[in-house]
């Protein structure tokens, strides 16, 4: 326990340090670009521990590591300003727009790069992902058995998708929870309309639909002396059927085999495009220590993609990649908005610390993704128009340039005073959320 909080707390730090460096070096970059003093480049907040200065700026390290700014001349609208043009206000608005602005443009940045160096040696999704939805098996009582979803029914348009594949639907359900969501359904040529309302679980209410992929049983191996190699499989075979039933997900032979309890079964079987009967009677057999009744095949791993991509295909799957998850994020705020999803889905640092250290347990792939994704937030967060965060900056220098005039400084100030009370109550919120869920795990 206490050594899965510190590698936890130590994971988080680091991943927040970089992509606080990142951000603030995009912000660097700009003012130094248009000829603004950057008096201080802090990584983390408060006391300064050790840095060094060059240029004029103090590159520090501080006390706080969740955390980090760029201090600017001339970036306080309550002080007098010297006239001196590396001030930072006293340089055009459109500079100052695009000082702001890289902060959050940077992060987007990382999110792409990170995402794209990992897809050039570790590219992994979910085989099924790419195919259309087709419905492999159903659980009893589940949000799609509710709907009327059979095994076998494809899925030919879902809330206004046309032809859906199942990467374009796994988002909608997760944050779909308790809402119903119209499809249409093609059932052996029939088309039914149907509603799934997915079922709210977990800690943070998400959606689950409680159906799974099309994933046949092709045969990998076949065990010599078993009932599957006397009655003649062969690897490559595709078992679509069992006792006249079809089998659409290859689980679900696995559970039957076992309930059959040894009674002889029959087997459709394709090969080579065409398909034959076989009788076979399972055995009841020791499986790494545990007694199941079986046939002696094993099913080909096909679960999962993994290559390597080169450059080019990386970067345009990191952008799409990336694209989608901006959409998204902002369909899931929208929803919290309109109460359509729980904010319990909202994480704050002991939540992030938590989903860093099991990224990092996972392994390095997983922390990279999560590194990529946490980025983006960082990126989107800051420029929503929230005052003290860059997207109010920037909304303030909208307003002075619309009006082509300053605001004056008792609205920057109540501006500011509001922002400052949103992000604690924001702050304490997401914290409570995280302590909530912490002693109250599912």
């Amino acid at each position: 326990m206490l050594s899965s909080f510190v590698t936890d707390a130590v994971v988080v730090v680091i991943v927040l340090g970089v992509m606080v460096f990142v951000h603030e070096t995009g912000h660097f970059l700009a003012a130094k670009a248009f000829g603004v003093r950057v008096l201080t480049f802090s990584l983390g907040f408060g006391k300064r521990l050790f840095g060094f200065v060059h240029g004029g700026t103090d590159y520090r390290v501080s006390i706080l590591p969740l955390g980090g700014y760029v201090k600017m001349a001339g970036d306080d609208p309550t002080a007098v300003l010297t006239g001196d043009p590396g001030e930072f206000l006293a340089r055009p608005r459109w500079q100052r727009f695009v000082i702001i602005l890289m902060g959050p443009m940077m992060n987007f940045v990382l999110a792409v790069a990170v995402m794209s160096g990992l897809y050039m040696f570790h590219f992994q999704k979910p085989a099924y992902e790419d195919q259309p939805v087709v419905i492999g098996a159903v659980d009893p009582g589940s949000a799609a058995a509710e709907a009327g979803l059979q095994p076998g029914d494809r899925v030919v348009q879902f809330d206004g998708i046309k032809d859906p594949r199942w990467q374009n639907i796994k988002f909608k359900v997760l944050t779909g929870a308790a809402h119903p969501i119209p499809l249409i359904v093609d059932r052996a040529g029939e088309v039914l309309h149907l509603s799934l309302t997915p079922h709210a679980e977990g800690q943070d209410g998400a959606g689950v639909a409680g159906w799974y992929p099309y994933v046949p049983f092709v045969v990998d191996e076949v065990e010599p002396g078993q009932p599957a190699s006397q009655a003649g499989l062969k690897p490559g075979d595709q078992i679509v059927g069992l006792n006249g039933q079809p089998i659409y997900y290859w689980l679900v032979l696995i559970e039957r085999l076992r309930a059959s309890k040894g009674a002889p079964v029959d087997l459709t079987v394709l090969r080579n495009g065409k398909e034959f009967q076989v009788r076979t009677t399972p055995n009841y057999t020791d499986v790494m220590g545990l007694k199941a009744w079986r046939i002696g095949v094993t099913p080909r791993q096909n679960e999962y993609v993994i290559r390597k991509l080169p450059f080019a295909l990386a970067f345009e799957y990191a952008i799409r990649t990336n694209y989608r998850n901006l959409l998204e994020t902002f369909d899931v705020l929208g929803k919290i908005v309109t109460r359509q999803m729980s904010t319990r889905s909202l994480a704050g640092p002991i939540g992030i610390a938590q989903i860093s250290g099991e990224a990092y347990r996972r392994g390095i792939a997983d922390l990279l993704l999560f590194v990529s994704f946490i980025s983006l937030q960082l990126g989107i967060v800051n420029l929503l128009p929230i005052p003290v965060m860059d997207g109010g900056h920037i909304f303030m220098l909208a307003i002075e340039g619309l009006m082509r005039r300053d605001l004056s400084l008792a609205v920057k100030e109540r501006f500011i005073q509001v922002g400052v009370v949103l992000i604690v109550l924001l702050f304490v919120f997401v914290m409570y959320n995280d302590i909530i869920k912490t002693l109250r795990p599912s």
